[in-house]
């Protein structure tokens, strides 16, 4: 999936040796508590976090963390409930209405001394005919592994020592909708809170500059235990794309190739997508977010399939550009070499120490000459129309994942994905409008060669003519 900035599983066993080494995830299923997977995070994974982000700050200080609200589509249904990733990263917990407090130092709450609070919703008899059980602040403690855990009801009713703190660090999400329903939901939360909070003019409440670049100082540095999960995720996605390349033919729909990919998503565990999928057939493979998917594919047709399962909460991001029937024209052909030399160039310049944006600078200038040599366009400023986008971005919990952006370490994840689109009307030889191709990857920075984790899905325009003529 492009950034907009100016500037069943096949990865390979070699390549482990490359990176870390990763201790498998040990938080296993668990039918009492509704959990039924065996590699979710684990809460020493959690809790882990909690403390890397309790060292960072002040003497004094204590992070503030809002789940996400719900948000609903219309009328009485919601959109599907996705985990503000900060407060899963920290806590592990997927469920809204609910708080988390990190404390630097040990706090006096609630007759104990704790340095973090989750405030979770009692549990509802009557709701969990609806919904299913869901996590009280008993099970968040058993399960989560938190220290101190409270319901929403009691937070409300005691008093916070915060106004004695030195530093408050909030964390928040969009304002939620206060349900007229309930006396302690994430809005009644939140302004029980605000009367917790020194007066603003105390100093004493940080902006969000503080707790925003710590948390993407944590990060953009993967523990073992979320690269396995990326694994997971990006070796569906590969599965993904080399199944609609097996099925892929003209006069198909576009929302048929993007049934495609994700029925391999579903099949094989990941439980959303980590973005809108982007199936861009013909013209639409010059536009770098389409999203609409409902276009017949003609015989000729490019398509750009850029897609992402979501495994556990993180995502995979790969593109792949395809023949709609099987076989590239010369003219295709030389823009998808072209921009498989660009990527090729930029992977080589993953690696730890190099600026976050020499990635990006190896593919334009392949790019620059490529397109001048093909006589597409005669000065370097004019490459911007056909190459209008970063070549990279992290990649973890968000498909534009939080990071520094700084110089690459060991540990990130990064995609590199650079694409030419020549739109109808573009000025050059109408021979080349209507190509657009992009090719993207995820690539593990080692402290040595990159590692690239979606190998395992085809990129030379030879391979994937081979494949899909089977």
């Amino acid at each position: 999936m492009t950034l907009h900035i100016t500037l069943p599983f096949l990865f390979l066993l070699s390549t482990l040796a490359q990176a870390q080494e990763m201790p498998e995830p040990v938080r296993i299923a668990d039918e009492q508590h509704g959990i039924y997977d065996n590699d979710l995070l684990s809460p020493e994974f959690h809790r882990g976090r909690r403390e890397a982000l309790r060292e960072k700050l002040p003497k004094g200080g204590v992070a503030v963390f809002f789940a996400s609200p719900v948000r609903n589509r219309s009328n009485d249904v919601d959109y599907e409930y996705h985990q503000d990733p900060n407060f899963y990263y920290l806590s592990g917990l997927t469920e809204p209405e609910a708080l988390l407090f990190v404390f630097k130092e040990p706090h006096m709450m609630d007759g104990q001394t704790t340095t973090e609070l989750l405030v979770v919703q009692d549990r509802d008899p009557k709701t969990e005919v609806w919904n299913g059980k869901s996590t009280g602040p008993q099970e968040a403690r058993e399960v989560l592994g938190l220290d101190h855990t409270m319901s929403a009801a009691r937070f409300k009713n005691i008093e916070f020592r915060l106004k004695e703190t030195d530093g408050i660090y909030i964390h928040r999400t969009d304002d939620p909708e206060n349900d007229p329903h309930s006396t302690a939901d994430l809005a009644d939360l939140l302004e029980h809170l605000g009367t917790l909070l020194p007066p603003a003019d105390s100093k004493k409440v940080d902006g969000p500059a503080d707790i925003r670049r710590w948390m993407a100082e944590l990060r953009e540095l993967k523990q073992g235990e979320e690269l396995a999960l990326m694994r997971k995720a990006i070796d569906i996605t590969c599965e993904a794309q080399k199944e609609l390349m097996h099925k892929l033919e003209p006069n198909m729909t576009e929302y048929q190739t993007e049934a495609i990919v994700e029925y391999v998503f579903k099949a094989n565990g990941a439980e959303h997508e980590g973005f809108p999928s982007i199936q861009g057939g013909g013209p639409h493979s010059c536009v770098l977010h389409y999203i609409t998917n409902r276009r017949t594919l003609a015989d000729g047709d490019l398509l750009v399939s850029d897609i992402g399962a979501e495994y556990h909460g993180y995502t995979a991001d790969v593109t792949r550009t395809l023949p709609a029937n099987g076989k590239f024209t010369a003219d295709q052909r030389a823009i998808y070499d072209l921009v498989l030399a660009a990527q090729e160039a930029g992977i080589a310049e993953v690696k730890a120490g190099k600026a976050f944006r020499a990635p990006h600078n190896a593919a334009w200038n392949v790019i620059v000459k490529g397109m001048k040599d093909l006589g597409i366009i005669k000065e370097e400023s004019e490459l911007r129309r056909y190459f209008m986008h970063g070549t990279s971005h992290y990649l973890g919990l968000d498909v534009h994942d939080a990071g520094t952006y700084g110089e690459l370490k060991a540990g990130s994840v990064i995609t590199v994905e650079p694409g030419i689109y020549i739109a109808k009307d573009s000025p050059c030889d109408p021979r080349w409008w209507g190509i657009g191709v992009r090719i993207e990857d995820d690539i593990l920075v080692t402290e040595g060669d990159p590692v690239n984790l979606s190998a395992g899905a085809p990129r030379k325009a030879d391979e994937v003519e081979a494949l899909m003529a089977k």
